[in-house]
């Protein structure tokens, strides 16, 4: 182990190759994420309300479901995904992009969820450079990635992945890795207060939801990372991404103003440009307003 971080700290090129290929395996593994914690979690439901409503009733599901069980098959025939069909971009190639089997095509998500991860994480590795910042930012990422798409695809911002990111930016400001202990916890706790104080006076207003629990406890974690600092910016640039992006998500499926769009990306896209160039923006900003 010491002299693989020998040679990441003596050599940039090992580190950033080391980095993408991890990445790419984890890209793999963050598509079963994506895919079967919301699957989870809507079982988990069911089994609650079960238990509580209809407690003498059988099982709605009794088979192994997480994110090892079962093994990964095709949705068309149901066969079996071997290893060599699994190899991060290379085997979707090879296949090319159909099952080795029935030749049902395999979405274009699961190598694209590949490649982001390993090129957002290089990116952050080639920023920061061989450093505990590297390392706790390609794990935001990672957690962001996985976020990200979920919220897409369900409308929904896990618990299971906005907790720990939480705990692990307050656990990096002891070292501190971005920013310091106090300035960690504000960063949370004002990052959830805000979003929680307009989601009440929008309710209050209009008596419609406008945004989940979930975007509160992704703001708070992205202020742990943050602090309190980077939460103006974050707010401002993922409210300009969001609305460009829903207008052109609107006008393309010709659906009107009510229609519900994730904020959750946009707080990701956010939070992860304010973590590395946060001083950049400003600069830049205040640049551009004095000149």
């Amino acid at each position: 182990m010491q002299s693989v971080i020998d040679l990441c700290l003596s050599q940039p090129w090992f580190f950033y190759t080391l980095v993408g290929i991890v990445s790419l395996m984890v890209g793999s593994f963050l598509n079963v994420v994506i895919y079967r914690l919301p699957v989870m979690m809507e079982r988990d439901w069911q089994r609650e309300y079960q238990s509580y409503f209809s407690p003498d009733e059988p099982p709605v599901h009794t088979e192994r479901f997480d994110l090892v069980k079962p093994d990964s098959t095709c949705p068309g025939c149901g066969h079996k995904i071997r290893f060599w069909e699994n190899i991060p971009l290379i085997s979707y190639a090879l296949l090319g992009g159909q099952c080795s089997q029935c030749k049902t095509s395999i979405s274009f998500r699961y190598p694209v969820v590949e490649l982001l991860t390993a090129l957002l994480s290089v990116w952050i590795a080639a920023h920061f450079g061989p450093s505990p910042e590297a390392f706790v930012g390609i794990v935001l990422t990672w957690l962001l990635v996985a976020m990200t798409f979920i919220d897409l695809d369900k409308m929904i911002l896990p618990d299971q992945l906005t907790l720990p990111l939480l705990w692990i930016g307050l656990l990096a400001s002891i070292y501190p890795v971005f920013v310091a202990p106090a300035d960690a916890i504000l960063g949370a706790a004002i990052g959830y207060l805000i979003l929680w104080s307009i989601y009440w006076a929008f309710k209050l207003l209009t008596g419609k939801e406008g945004m989940g629990y979930g975007d509160f406890k992704l703001l708070a974690a992205l202020g742990a990372f943050t602090g309190w600092q980077g939460l103006l910016m974050i707010i401002l640039l993922s409210s300009f991404v969001g609305a460009v992006f829903g207008i052109v998500i609107m006008l393309r499926q010709k659906q009107g103003k009510d229609m519900a769009i994730p904020f959750g990306p946009y707080l990701a896209i956010a939070g992860w440009l304010t973590l590395m160039y946060q001083d950049t923006i400003t600069t830049a900003y205040f640049n551009w307003i004095m000149g």
